[in-house]
């Protein structure tokens, strides 16, 4: 993949930046906002990070590492997954980064991804991205 183009889904919740960590990092609610992925990771840099799933009846094992820990503020983790049907180097990755920005008592709260090889592939993943940072914000404003 040769991609520059980037997908990007920012929602404020009504929630602080705290809250909001929890959810992103807390295996329950990644399964329940990551449309059913079990993930296991130790969330510490450098470190080996698993998407476990079913998708379109199809099981998956998506992988990645952790590039940045900054609780409350920011994630970064890379992502491949074997069902894009590529091959598995370097180049195939995207980058997820997280991004939290605390505005007193409410976060506005940013997924991108990055290495997207068009514009139509932008649309597909912010689609995507769209319906999961609406889900973290019900989660997070429900607890």
């Amino acid at each position: 993949m040769t991609g520059k183009y980037v997908a990007t889904s920012t929602i404020t919740i009504e929630a602080p930046a705290g809250r909001v960590w929890s959810v992103l990092t807390d295996p329950a609610a990644i399964k329940e906002f990551m449309f059913g992925t079990d993930v296991v990771t130790d969330w510490t840099v450098g470190g080996p990070i698993v998407w476990r799933g079913v998708w379109d009846g199809k099981t998956y094992e998506d992988r990645g590492s952790v590039l940045e820990v900054e609780p409350g503020r920011r994630l970064v983790v890379t992502h491949f997954s074997p069902l894009s049907g590529q091959e598995d180097v370097p180049e195939n990755y995207h980058t997820l980064t997280w991004t939290l920005e605390d505005q007193s008592g409410t976060t506005d709260f940013t997924l991108s991804q990055d290495n997207n090889a068009s514009a139509e592939d932008v649309e597909h993943s912010k689609g995507m991205w769209d319906s999961l940072v609406k889900s973290v914000k019900a989660i997070a404003e429900r607890q």
